[in-house]
């Protein structure tokens, strides 16, 4: 039997994002439109589908309306079946009470029981909040050959960001030989993904010991990995070397949705071999006026444009009136850009009229401007 049907995936989708501001406020950070037309968990959920596994828990917790609505039964995904299938896992109440799940650790350990009746070898922990494409089927069996009992995904980071993020050394087998979340001095520049393979019987009494540390924080980056690492468990890392971006700041999800713009760049959105799938909201097609200017963007359906649009990405239903210029900006569902109105390195949210002749950004700023509800925010 392949060993992707031989685990779960535990879909981390809780997230509050707070560094990324008005983009949160109603949402958690996975539900947070991403591309001119996903949001930023469809890249982990579309890796989960597009590498043969079944079985998908999503743990939510942070305002997961707009998250619950865009999942609903998986059917974007293929997760609306008879075998296997989709859950979306909320904290509970139980006989011990009810809580908020308090670390990464604590919200699988609310959730032993769920990956007991599915009797599954190996859990796969995915974060659903990052941007990339990956094969988890070749991390799998990575686990499985090098006889790992827990596996890191990683990446390497410039030095100057490695503080970060946990970060993992290893020999020259890659066995890992030490873990350290978010070091003051970092010894090298191989970050964690968040992306862990365990064998279940090891994870299992590892979050039962965890869960009865009162000290503890509950978290696998803090308390669980070094743990297991100080009993001498078998960790390997499993070095990923594709696009991959933590969209924590506004500023670095700007960036990543401007690499997109890029012909060159690594995600490769139009790969028919790797889909990227999400729901559709069966919209009409992009309408571009005469005498209109759209160069290099991204223009997902619905839109009305005219007006100038420069290397931007334009979300579902936006209008850019006549006169209107969109410059390396992003521009959000529902949205009109009224006439005369010019916007420059600037994110605006969801359902914001721009007034005519309004100007906001600079083109010969390095800031990113955040256009919220009666608020700019600027990073």
């Amino acid at each position: 039997m392949p060993v992707r049907n031989k685990v779960v995936a535990m879909l981390l989708a809780g997230g509050q994002g707070s560094r990324l501001k008005n983009m949160t406020s109603k949402m958690a950070k996975p539900a947070v439109p991403y591309g001119g037309k996903y949001r930023i968990i469809d890249f982990a959920l579309s890796n989960s589908t597009n590498s043969g596994i079944r079985d998908i828990g999503i743990l939510t917790q942070y305002k997961p309306f707009k998250l619950n609505e865009h999942i609903g039964i998986g059917s974007a995904w293929d997760y609306d079946r008879n075998i296997g299938g989709l859950r979306l896992l909320s904290p509970f109440m139980s006989e011990d009470g009810g809580r908020w799940y308090t670390g990464t650790a604590n919200a699988i350990y609310e959730n032993i029981d769920f990956i007991d009746q599915l009797g599954c070898e190996y859990v796969l922990i995915l974060s659903g909040d990052h941007i990339y494409k990956m094969d988890y089927d070749l991390l799998l069996k990575y686990h499985k050959e090098k006889q790992s009992q827990a596996t890191i995904a990683v990446i390497k980071v410039p030095i100057e960001d490695a503080s970060r993020f946990g970060i993992v050394n290893t020999d020259e087998n890659m066995k890992i030989v030490q873990f350290e979340e978010k070091p003051k001095q970092p010894k090298s520049n191989t970050a964690s993904m968040g992306i862990y393979v365990f064998d279940w019987k090891v994870l299992r009494k590892g979050l039962v010991e965890d869960n009865l540390e009162e000290e503890s924080e509950h978290d696998f980056g803090k308390n669980v990995l070094p743990k297991m690492l100080s009993r001498d468990i078998p960790m390997y890392a499993y070095v990923f070397d594709g696009y991959w971006k933590d969209v924590g700041t506004v500023r670095s999800y700007w960036q990543s949705n401007m690499d997109l713009l890029d012909k060159n760049n690594g995600l490769k959105l139009r790969d028919r071999n790797w889909k990227i799938f999400t729901q559709s909201r069966n919209l009409p097609p992009q309408y571009i006026h005469n005498n209109s200017v759209v160069e290099n963007s991204l223009i997902n359906e619905g839109c009305d444009i005219a007006g100038t649009v420069r290397n931007s990405v334009l979300f579902s239903n936006v209008k850019v009136e006549k006169g209107a210029e969109v410059i390396d900006s992003i521009i959000m569902s529902n949205c009109i850009v009224g006439k005369e109105a010019k916007l420059n390195r600037c994110i605006v949210v969801e359902n914001i009229t721009i007034e005519a002749e309004k100007s906001i950004g600079r083109a010969d700023s390095d800031k990113v401007y955040l256009v919220a509800e009666n608020e700019i925010i600027e990073e």
